[in-house]
């Protein structure tokens, strides 16, 4: 149960149906830590009541009649202050997918996926992330309330060879931190896999962003797809990956089905770099959980650089935090410092592929 010292809360729930206003205001205040101060049923009355109210948080339909919940966040970025969090509930299709990711560019941080309004699976799936994720961004919000990219260190410590592939883990918080890691390293001869937890249909729109607006080669993986060196590539959504050697040279991805309690998992990815490639590097971002814990460990045993994001300048501080227990000698780094070790060490002698 979280702590009710601090004052509740306050949420604006937009939706154009009653029913999930209802739920969802349900879920939001289960706990007591949180409070619906409004509900809007579409977007001219989410502008009103963000100004009126000035709420610290918003749920977010995507579809709505009058005015839809991408021009509302759009809006309300512009002309809320302070700006509140805008946490979208996005249908579990392809269409809701893309909207999701023009919201994300909006200024919203985050999302959560419905596939059926009125399923209670659905709702239960809803309850498990929404408040969650609204205490988490808010926290991170009021922690960090102006944004400031802290100095590069000078000095950035050497491999003899430069690596041969990158694997990246990384969750709540994960479309914001991978875009400014990508924009602060930029292209690198150096393939790159990660692992996003994000479900299907979503992994695909969110590496077209990514590509867009970072100028790096990114894309949604598929079976057997060449990890090339100078690519960026998201695992799809919902399932899972694996590194394997391609017979032609190089590695490729495999799409695998694994145990796991997050998709795709970080330690099935992590655990196959370690077994396949001679220089790999393994970096863990923001996200809950302990996902990647095994997967540092595997790569730690055959001597490989450990990247951690600094928990304190995560949206959420478990995946790093796991992995740094894990590894105590892994580096704990900003993300424009650990940007600034993977441009470099990319720049090293030798070759991007096993030969």
């Amino acid at each position: 149960m979280p702590s009710t010292d601090s004052p509740p809360l306050r949420v604006l729930v937009v939706d154009d149906q009653s029913f999930m206003r209802i739920a969802l205001r349900r879920i939001i205040e289960a706990d007591g830590d949180m409070l619906v101060v409004g509900q809007a049923r579409n977007g001219i009355e989410a502008v009103a009541l963000a100004q009126q109210l000035k709420p610290d948080a918003i749920t977010m339909d995507v579809e709505m009649p009058e005015l839809g919940g991408l021009d509302a966040c759009a809006q309300i970025m512009r002309e809320v202050r302070p700006a509140p969090v805008v946490i979208m509930v996005s249908a579990y299709t392809q269409g809701g997918a893309a909207a999701t990711t023009k919201a994300l560019r909006l200024g919203a941080v985050d999302f959560v996926s419905k596939s059926s309004l009125h399923a209670q699976t659905d709702l239960a799936q809803i309850d498990s992330e929404l408040r969650d994720k609204l205490r988490a961004w808010t926290q991170f919000k009021r922690t960090h309330p102006t944004e400031t990219a802290p100095a590069i260190e000078a000095q950035v410590p050497s491999v003899r060879r430069r690596p041969d592939l990158i694997v990246i883990a990384v969750s709540t918080g994960g479309p914001q931190t991978l875009t400014t890691l990508l924009k602060a390293m930029g292209p690198i001869e150096v393939p790159i896999a990660i692992a996003l937890h994000m479900p299907e249909f979503f992994t695909a729109s969110f590496a077209k962003m990514l590509a867009q607006d970072t100028g790096c080669l990114v894309t949604e993986g598929a079976h057997r797809q060449h990890l090339a060196p100078g690519t960026v590539t998201i695992l799809p959504g919902g399932t899972d990956g694996v590194v394997g050697l391609r017979a032609e040279g190089g590695y490729e991805l495999r799409i695998v089905t694994v145990e796991a309690s997050v998709h795709p998992s970080a330690d099935a990815l992590f655990e196959s770099a370690a077994l396949v490639a001679p220089r790999p590097v393994g970096v863990v971002l923001t996200g809950m959980g302990a996902d990647g814990v095994r997967g540092v460990q595997a790569l730690r045993r055959k001597q490989a650089p450990i990247l951690v994001q600094d928990p304190s300048s995560c949206i959420v501080g478990g995946m790093p935090e796991a992995a740094i227990a894990a590894v105590p000698e892994c580096e704990i780094l900003s993300i424009e410092r650990i940007a600034q070790r993977l441009a470099t060490w990319s720049r090293q002698p030798g070759l991007a592929e096993p030969g």
